[in-house]
């Protein structure tokens, strides 16, 4: 640096190392030197694989997890799980050999050329730079030193030679180095194309993958829909209804036939809190499919507990939001005649999956009432504990609100319907199942007959519209 800075002192005339055009070109460089370095460093770091390794190996390196994973498969007991993890280890496996292949083409198209313009190219070109700007100094120093007034001479022909000969080097790399940056600016559409490769790769990377999940999302699906053994706990009623192929939900049908044989006279049904982890255990068994009856035949209230919490988890009551309304104007009916008429109308609106498992309910919970000198169970008492479970809104206003006026009203709603379960729900399925069971719990003191304040309206009007709903039905 000294020796150029002396070169300089003193001189007359200072000769221009590049041109205006070359100076804007050399900006360039110095841009597109920094742009394509840090896209090269970043694109190293994306690339999962070892960059330069041998492709066999590194394919192995790449896809070395998702074989081991898919060979973990064959070892997991046989179940629904199984055939979904096999498939699962297959789709990564065929993901892993199209992203080898999208590292190896950015690797071959876009990374090597950018590291080779990036740390080669450009840099040779600010090398020459460097080179003509040293030569400009030298041929600078020569003119400075033979000077226009100087006598013809032995000295004076060896410094013109020297001058002639420093500027004849100047004009050789000055007309490389131009040639060279002018094929750069020539070529950047070249170095451009890099990052469309770039994209261009990506996208047939993602197509290709996308294309692999689109082809195993349907055998995935309907793997899922085939399995059974699905919980019942939270699902919509439909939902469960159709996958286990059952009219009657699982839950209710199980808890319901278990109380029928264990049940019937125990105290304060629905009403008595059981123990949580019991509770959590009997639903869990239930979710599962998988239940010891004999277990929870010494525990009615647990399974009392479950059937409440399969109604309330329901995603929606089993007497539907959509009849919230008409069931609430029903029970504001003073007179019991046009009460029961109007409960009727909304009870034939529910959908044909609710109304027979709100039928197999309601005759469940009528049988329960006979034995209410035992159980103390009425049926007012069982609409308290189990009306709210049964129909909700997601509306009201407060708490508070909602255990008075409308857990009132829900009351007004269910009562009714238990006491005259036979005309609501005449005949059906059910028959044979409190049947079956009657024998083995016949109670120990004789169920109330004393007729309620309507039954003998009920009669008249079960004799006469039975057809009616029988048709309808």
């Amino acid at each position: 640096m000294r020796q150029l800075a002396n070169q300089t002192v003193g001189r007359a005339e200072k000769t221009e190392v590049l041109s205006e055009d070359l100076l804007q070109v050399e900006k360039r460089l110095d841009l597109v030197k920094q742009v394509t370095h840090s896209a090269h460093k970043k694109l190293t770091g994306c690339l999962q694989g070892q960059q330069g390794t041998d492709t066999e190996k590194r394919s192995g390196l790449m896809i070395n997890l998702s074989i081991k994973q898919k060979n973990k498969y064959i070892f997991v007991p046989v179940s629904p799980n199984r055939k979904m993890l096999k498939l699962c280890g297959e789709t990564e496996e065929k993901l892993a050999q199209e992203l080898l292949q999208f590292e190896l083409q950015t690797e071959r198209d876009v990374v090597e050329p950018l590291y080779v313009l990036a740390e080669v190219d450009i840099p040779n070109i600010q090398k020459q730079r460097k080179h003509l700007a040293k030569l400009v100094l030298d041929m600078d120093s020569a003119r400075a030193s033979h000077p226009s007034t100087m006598q013809p001479g032995t000295k004076s022909e060896s410094l013109r030679e020297e001058m002639e000969e420093a500027a004849n080097r100047m004009e050789i790399c000055r007309d490389q180095l131009s040639a060279d940056m002018y094929n750069f600016v020539a070529k950047e559409i070249d170095y451009a194309n890099y990052f469309q490769a770039l994209i261009e790769t990506q996208a047939e990377y993602h197509r290709k993958s996308l294309e692999i999940l689109h082809s195993v999302l349907p055998q995935i699906k309907a793997h899922q829909e085939a399995w059974v053994e699905k919980p019942s706990f939270g699902k919509s009623l439909e939902e469960h209804l159709n996958i286990s192929g059952r009219e009657i939900a699982f839950p209710i049908e199980a808890c319901v036939t278990m109380l029928l044989e264990c049940g019937m006279q125990e105290e304060g049904l629905f009403r008595v809190a059981p123990s949580a982890s019991k509770l959590k255990k009997l639903k869990a068994s239930l979710d599962c499919g998988v239940l010891d009856v004999q277990e929870y035949s010494s525990d009615p209230h647990a399974i009392a507990g479950a059937l409440k919490s399969y109604l309330r988890e329901l995603p929606e009551p089993l007497m539907t939001t959509e009849l919230y309304e008409e069931w609430i104007q029903a029970s504001n009916i003073q007179d019991m005649d046009k009460r029961l008429q109007a409960l009727m109308a909304v009870c034939e609106k529910l959908p044909s999956d609710n109304l027979n498992n709100f039928r197999y309910l309601i005759k469940f919970l009528a049988k329960l009432s006979e034995y209410q000198e035992s159980n103390k169970m009425t049926p007012g008492n069982i609409a308290i504990v189990l009306g709210p479970n049964l129909l909700w809104t997601h509306t009201e206003p407060n708490m508070t609100e909602m255990m008075t006026t409308v857990s009132l009203q829900i009351v007004g709603i269910i009562e009714p319907i238990i006491q005259h379960a036979d005309w609501f729900f005449p005949g059906g399925s059910y028959t044979l199942l409190v049947s079956s069971t009657e024998a083995r719990s016949t109670p120990t003191t004789t169920p109330t007959t004393a007729p309620c304040p309507h039954q003998i309206w009920t009669s008249q009007i079960a004799s006469s519209s039975s057809m009616t709903r029988a048709d309808a039905h």
